[in-house]
This record gives C-alpha cells, sequence and structure tokens, in this order.
C-alpha cells in the first residue's frame, strides 16, 4: 500500500516562492528515490525534480534548475520541494512519485495522486 500525498500548492505571483510537501505512506521513505512532477493544461506531463536514496543526490529539470531545491525527511517520511522564483511558465499540478532513477527523471510505477495546484499569476 505505497500512498503519497501531496500539498502545499497555491496562487502566488511571478517571482514568489512554494513549498510543496509529499507525504509517503505504505513503505519505508528513505529506501527509494523521489522525484517531482508536474502537467500544465494541455501538456504532457514531465519530470520536475528529484531526489536519491543512497546519497542524497538531487537532480532538477533545466528549466526549475537553480529555482527549484528538493529535499527529504526520512523521519518525518517527508519530501519537499521548494520553490523559488517562480514564473507563469510553472503553473501546473505538482505530483510526486517514486523515481525510477534513470537517465531522466521519471515515475517507477505509473500510478498517481491528486496532485496539487500551482498557479503562478500576476
Amino acid at each position: 500500500q505505497v500512498h503519497l500525498v501531496e500539498s502545499g500548492g497555491g496562487l502566488v505571483q511571478p517571482g514568489g516562492s512554494l513549498r510543496l510537501s509529499c507525504a509517503a505512506s505504505g513503505f519505508t521513505l528513505d529506501g527509494y528515490a523521489i522525484g517531482w512532477f508536474r502537467q500544465a493544461p494541455g501538456k504532457e506531463r514531465e519530470g520536475v525534480s528529484c531526489i536519491s536514496s543512497s546519497d542524497g543526490a538531487t537532480f532538477y529539470a533545466y528549466s526549475v534548475k537553480g529555482r527549484f531545491t528538493i529535499s527529504r525527511d526520512n523521519a518525518k517520511k517527508t519530501v519537499y520541494l521548494q520553490m523559488n522564483s517562480l514564473k507563469p511558465d510553472d503553473t501546473a499540478v505538482y505530483y510526486c512519485n517514486i523515481d525510477r532513477m534513470g537517465t531522466q527523471i521519471g515515475p517507477l510505477y505509473d500510478a498517481w495522486g491528486q496532485g496539487t495546484q500551482v498557479t503562478v499569476s500576476s
């Protein structure tokens, strides 16, 4: 029973910040890499960031590198995505998932929760 719940989204002006949370249950979080993904209206879901379970290495899509920071608190079974300098193009539903740790950010399983809406608008 792997369960991941996203929260922390909202409406923010360009240049603003949000911190998303991904709360895990049903498995040992520290044994898995976790990724953040997003899907904008009319577009395909894309990988945003992931964090490794082995050495804590982090990876980012070029579009968010330098603005977003992924972190994890294994004791609280939560992964975070700190989003700074937000742009309108960041508007999307954001999802977390177990990451397959391939050559690109991608989900291990094609199963998704409800996500959390991030809207960047003035």
